[in-house]
This record gives C-alpha cells, sequence and structure tokens, in this order.
C-alpha cells in the first residue's frame, strides 16, 4: 500500500477532528436529522401552492373553466402528499426533543386541509393585497408586473399560507415558509403576525415584523421599517407569555422606511403617518402625525411630535 498524501492525511485528520467535536455536549449536535422536516420539500410545497393561489398567472397552458379543476390538482395534490409528510416529521421531531405533542391520528392530513379550505378567503386577502401594491406604486405598470416582481406579493403569500399554519399549531413547518420568503425578499415575517387586507410593503428590504405584530387593513409600509419587541431575557418573555411583544398597527396607516416602532403595548392610531427613521415606544392616537425634522404642509419646521 502507498504513502498516503501528506494533504490526505491533514484532510483525513481534519475530519476526524470534525466527527469528533460532535460529542454531545452541544445543541446543535443532534444526530435526529432524518426526523426533522426537510427545508426543501416544504419550499416546493410552498411553491406549488403558491402556483395554485395565482395559477393564471403561472400556468404553462391556457386555462378555462373546463380545465381549472386538473390545473390546480397538478398544484394541490403533490403539495398535498408533501406536507403531511413534512408535519408528520415535525410532530415526531417535537416529541423526540421532549415536547410530544397532543394530536390525534391523521392530523397532518387535516391541518393541511384546513389550509386548503382557506384558500378561497386567502384569495380574496391577496387579490386586495396586489391592488393595494398596484394602487400605491405609481411605478407599477400592470397587476402582473406586482405579482412576478414584487417582493410584497412572495412574503405576504408565505405569510398568509404560513399564519394558517401557525394558527393551527403545526411545528417548524411555518417557520420555514417564512425564512425562504425572507431569503428571497428580504422582508421578514413571523408567521405569527396578524395581518389584515390590502396590505403593501413598498420595496421591502430589511422590513422586520415580529411574532405578536397586530397590523390592521389598508396598511403600507415602506423598507426598513421595524415592527419589534423591546429587548428581553427569554425566561422574561416566556413569563410574559400570553402577552403581545409587539406593536399594534391600526387601519389606514401609513410607515415610512426605516422606522422602528417597539413594544407590546405600542399602538399606532388608526389613520396615522409615522415618517422615515423615527424611534417609538409609546402608542399615538388616531390621525397622528410623527416625523424628526420634516415640513408640514404650511411648510413650517417640526420636532418628532407626542
Amino acid at each position: 500500500m502507498g504513502r498516503v498524501p501528506k494533504r490526505h492525511r491533514e484532510l483525513i485528520d481534519a475530519i476526524d477532528a470534525v466527527v469528533e467535536s460532535y460529542d454531545g455536549s452541544k445543541d446543535i449536535d443532534s444526530l435526529e436529522s432524518a426526523a426533522l422536516p426537510n427545508r426543501r420539500a416544504v419550499v416546493e410545497a410552498f411553491k406549488q401552492i403558491q402556483s395554485a393561489l395565482f395559477v393564471g398567472f403561472y400556468a404553462l397552458r391556457p386555462l378555462t373553466q373546463d380545465n381549472l379543476r386538473l390545473a390546480l390538482t397538478e398544484h394541490l395534490h403533490p403539495a398535498y402528499e408533501v406536507l403531511v409528510e413534512q408535519i408528520d416529521r415535525a410532530v415526531t421531531y417535537e416529541a423526540k426533543r421532549g415536547c410530544p405533542m397532543s394530536v390525534p391520528d391523521g392530523w397532518s392530513e387535516e391541518a393541511v386541509l384546513i389550509l386548503y379550505r382557506r384558500f378561497p378567503q386567502m384569495r380574496r386577502c391577496l387579490a386586495a393585497d396586489v391592488a393595494a401594491a398596484f394602487r400605491g406604486d405609481p411605478a407599477a405598470r400592470s397587476v402582473e408586473e406586482v405579482v412576478f416582481s414584487y417582493p410584497t406579493t412572495e412574503a405576504i403569500t408565505a405569510h398568509r399560507v404560513a399564519k394558517v399554519l401557525y394558527d393551527i399549531g403545526v411545528p417548524m413547518v411555518p417557520r420555514i415558509i417564512a425564512e425562504y420568503a425572507h431569503f428571497e425578499t428580504g422582508i421578514d415575517i413571523h408567521p405569527g403576525a396578524t395581518i389584515g387586507s390590502d396590505f403593501f410593503v413598498d420595496h421591502g428590504t430589511g422590513t422586520v415584523i415580529g411574532e405578536t405584530a397586530r397590523i390592521g387593513d389598508r396598511v403600507k409600509i415602506y423598507h426598513g421599517v421595524t415592527l419589534g419587541a423591546l429587548s428581553a431575557e427569554r425566561g422574561e418573555q416566556e413569563r410574559a407569555a400570553g402577552r403581545p411583544r409587539h406593536p399594534k398597527i391600526e387601519d389606514d396607516v401609513t410607515i415610512y422606511s426605516g422606522a422602528t416602532i417597539l413594544g407590546g403595548d405600542t399602538v399606532i392610531g388608526a389613520g396615522s403617518t409615522i415618517g422615515g427613521n423615527v424611534w417609538l415606544t409609546r402608542s399615538v392616537p388616531p390621525g397622528s402625525k410623527i416625523f424628526g425634522r420634516s415640513r408640514d404642509d404650511e411648510g413650517q419646521s417640526q420636532p418628532l411630535k407626542p
């Protein structure tokens, strides 16, 4: 047997060191990956669902009422099979890590059926979201452009799907969908956030919406906006379970780029405008105009209003 080249020996030694680092003492040492949901499979299922929600935009052949059912089935049936398996994996993994879920047999199938039953309502919301983007951006040339190329469409579609699964208690899978959309669009929406109709994120890069944020109807926000929580240790957060940690945004609010609004007791009243780069940790009444150094309609410089 010939001599092993030095580089190969060094490679073998390096791999041995990595193997030894999996000593079971760290949270990331888990070797139970086969029980975890497969991220790629979840994302592929979401893409099938997205195509079904906008099938007229994604179809590869002309559609009519006669072949619509077939076209939808081609997307929804494989997505069903994949999601059922991945939800099963997520439930199994929860049990393996000591957090068993009390769910009946067939719960994964029922979870996906609940999601599918929400599609008509979801499509009405998405139609309003797309219309809000088209109305709210003079640069938009068509609804088709908004559906195909605007990050807000992909982000809110992923959110509305993930939110249903989150609300019925599906572990891990909703967050995979949300983080896929975050990676693709730069818009970070936790699946627990509650978002009303006619929602539009203009540009969107760097926007963050936290788990317990509550957003009303006809809200428009710009890139770099944060609807976040005041910093707290995990123990404190767990003690506050059940209380919102993120702000409430009422109907017809506009929030400009870079604004940061924090805290579960913070309410932005209906019809308010929040200026760019504003920092808020307190509520403001309906109809407020909050900004740093700007000009009002009469050309007067105004400081931050309470």
